[in-house]
């Protein structure tokens, strides 16, 4: 399987000149590649694309093309062509999941990248040399398992440089600790594992802080010298709550995949959950998408399995110890008392213990959750009737039942 591995570099000013000049000579062939696709009737391809670059090298207005490597400027062509292979299977319905948008063309205040295969890059001992760029020190967190096959040169929205290497990594072989564990994910507690709690960082000070420099973006001219540095702060905020989000996550990720064999997380509904205007902000900035992708990446490395149960499965309205059905229940109503088992559920863990049932192969059905009851309009007295705490627990005394009983029956 292959991995991307991901180091921090700081260019000299020359070098910074010179990956500037790469980074737009890349932007313009694929603007340009871009404008003649969508000019055109049929698709041309990646092999007609490559002819039109080398005659436009030729021509005195890209004249400055043959200034950087011919690499990068091929290499921006095949991700173009690939972004419309995705672009038309999608339409096509060849290709799962949300449909995708038609390529876009790319601005210069976006990030920044510019891939190298083997034949335009070398490594010796510390430094990384690119074709035509000079020799790079990265910072190595960390070795690289094996020789790249290709590297990018990255420069974010905040003026960062990085290299990412993309890397052949063999599948790790370890004992598990737990067979199984089921996670429910939220946003006061990112997860709740069976049996443990795993609380997300607090964005609230770094998202204040954003919110007030948009406001300040959004009344400067776009002639404003000082737009652009508002522009940079933004930018940095965003980055440091990626950062920690990513560094949180992948923690969390790699604690989970090896302590456990199998691991079952829930199908979430993130993009209809986010149109809720309350929670939208908070849901965004937790990250559940990031970590599932994690999980499932790191449990093919280490040799795990990874399920994920349907989202329609009542995790949150049945009881994990009888599994008597309650129903829904306001998100604000955090334990719920069960009368049909008399066992107190936390909201979460009781979900994360139904989730993990559901990984086993258990169903939340009605031939099993009410075998011994049925929902009707009025509940009889036989039935136990279903009592939800709102942040607190309260005792229920013996004489309840006889009272509810008694009301039933008037």
């Amino acid at each position: 399987m292959k991995a991307r591995f991901q180091y921090r570099i700081y260019p000299t000013e020359q070098q910074c000149q010179s990956l500037a000049q790469l980074f737009g000579c890349v932007r313009v062939v694929w603007n340009d590649a871009l404008a003649l696709c969508k000019q055109s009737e049929n698709y041309p391809g990646f092999n007609k694309l490559s002819a039109l670059l080398t005659q436009t090298k030729k021509t005195d207005e890209r004249q400055w093309l043959k200034d950087v490597s011919s690499v990068p400027l091929q290499q921006s062509l095949r991700h173009l062509d690939i972004a419309y292979k995705n672009f038309f299977n999608s339409r096509n319905g060849k290709r799962k999941g949300k449909k995708l948008g038609s390529p876009k063309f790319k601005k210069r205040t976006n990030s920044q990248s510019a891939e190298f295969t083997k034949a335009a890059f070398s490594r010796t001992g510390e430094s990384v040399y690119l074709a035509k760029i000079g020799n790079l020190h990265p910072i190595w967190s960390r070795k690289l398992p094996s020789e790249p096959s290709s590297v990018t040169v990255i420069k974010d929205c905040a003026e960062r440089y990085f290299l990412s290497f993309v890397v052949e990594v063999q599948p790790i072989q370890t004992e598990a600790k737990n067979p199984i564990i089921g996670i429910d994910l939220g946003i006061q507690t990112f997860a709740v594992m069976s049996g443990e709690k795993a609380k997300s960082p607090d964005y609230k000070k770094l998202d204040r802080k954003i919110r007030k420099l948009q406001r300040k973006l959004a009344r400067q001219p776009k002639d404003y010298r000082r737009r652009n540095v508002t522009r940079i702060r933004i930018a940095k905020l965003h980055n440091q709550i990626a950062d920690t989000r990513k560094n949180f996550l992948h923690k969390l990720s790699t604690k989970v995949v090896s302590e456990n064999q199998t691991i079952v997380l829930e199908d979430l509904n993130v993009s209809g959950m986010v149109k809720n205007h309350k929670l939208s902000r908070a849901i965004s900035l937790q990250g559940w998408r990031e970590f599932r992708t994690l999980c499932e990446a790191k449990s093919e490395k280490f040799g795990r399995t990874f399920q994920v149960i349907s989202r329609w499965e009542p995790t949150s309205q049945v009881c994990s110890d009888c599994g008597f059905k309650w129903g829904k229940i306001d998100l604000s109503i955090r334990s719920v008392l069960c009368l049909n088992c008399g066992v107190e559920q936390d909201r979460d863990e009781n979900a994360a213990r139904n989730i993990e049932k559901v990984g086993m192969g258990y169903r939340h059905d009605s031939k099993r959750t009410m075998s011994d009851s049925k929902t009707t309009s009025v509940a009889s007295c036989s039935e136990a009737s279903r009592i939800t705490v709102h942040e607190r627990t309260v005792s229920i005394s013996s004489h309840i039942v006889p009272c509810l009983s008694t009301l039933i029956s008037d």
